[in-house]
């Protein structure tokens, strides 16, 4: 009598436990991997499934910055009163503001679940999964990229409903575009911290990290109302950039190629920049 040779089918890292991504489904390459592009997209959603599974991560990508657009907008209304102020309406002025911020925190979130996995040894599991392991810094900047646009399906109109004027299309696109941005940067710098640290702990020094680029910007002012070394701070943080490329829209101005390509270059020069971080850090990971 014979018997049936046993199933060497089991579930590697990840795989059919239910604490992870399920590779288990997605077809092998003849190397013997996963192809990349199901995995950054199952990576993708298990962060999104994050969100929803910690409700305290809600707070910093909406609730955060629903608070500082209202706040803000009350603080600063007499503003607008300045000759030559770029509108008369205040919110306006912070709706785009609110919305970049809460895409900076979706992309911080990102470092957070990093950070948990690495502590709870999960994320060794990942590194011994047949897949390519670039693939595990690109679902992360993925995620990022995705979270950052939450702010715009509740900030942004609750904005709109409070008063603020209704952009154009092409700055509706720009407000978008900022937000992606902003959000792959603050991915990628949170990604190039905890890579290092290694600890939930770290995103304490991302979280100021994010604040000072945010607050020394024209975030709640222009750049002509600023004096001192407040002025020249604001001058050279490319956050300033990036901040008139999204509210153009919103503004007396309306869109011009004059505002959009600074913020594209300074964008783009902070992704290549924080990449290098990231990419950096990510080896030390794999030590």
């Amino acid at each position: 009598m014979t018997t049936a040779p046993a199933s060497t089918n089991q579930p590697g890292p990840g795989q059919g436990s239910g604490q992870g991504p399920d590779f288990a489904g997605s077809s092998i390459s003849s190397e013997g991997r996963v192809p990349i592009g199901p995995v950054i997209g199952i990576l993708i959603r298990r962060g999104l499934i994050a969100i929803t599974r910690i409700p305290a991560a809600i707070g910093p990508i909406l609730i955060m910055p629903i608070f500082f657009m209202v706040a803000f907008a009350g603080s600063y209304s007499a503003i607008v009163a300045i000759p030559g102020f770029p509108t008369d309406n205040i919110l306006s002025w912070f709706v785009p503001y609110a919305c970049v911020q809460g895409a900076a925190f979706g992309g911080m979130g990102t470092g957070f679940s990093t950070a948990r996995d690495i502590e709870s040894g999960f994320y060794d599991r990942l590194l011994l999964a047949p897949i390519k392991r670039i693939s595990l810094v690109l679902g992360a900047l993925g995620g990022s990229m995705v979270r950052s646009l939450l702010p715009l399906v509740t900030v942004l109109p609750l904005g709109l409903i409070l008063g603020a004027d209704l952009p154009s299309l092409l700055g509706l696109a720009l407000l978008t575009l900022t937000c992606v941005m902003v959000g792959a940067v603050t991915g990628l710098w949170a990604l190039g911290v905890v890579y290092r640290l290694r600890s939930q702990r770290s995103l304490g020094l991302v979280q100021v990290g994010i604040f000072a680029t945010l607050f020394l910007s024209i975030g709640q002012v222009p750049l002509a109302v600023m004096q001192g070394w407040l002025h020249g701070a604001a001058r050279i943080n490319p956050t300033t950039n990036l901040l008139r490329m999204a509210r153009q829209g919103f503004l007396d101005d309306g869109v011009t190629w004059e505002l959009t390509w600074p913020g594209l270059v300074a964008g783009t020069v902070m992704i290549a920049g924080l990449s290098l971080w990231a990419g950096t850090g990510f080896r030390k990971v794999q030590q």
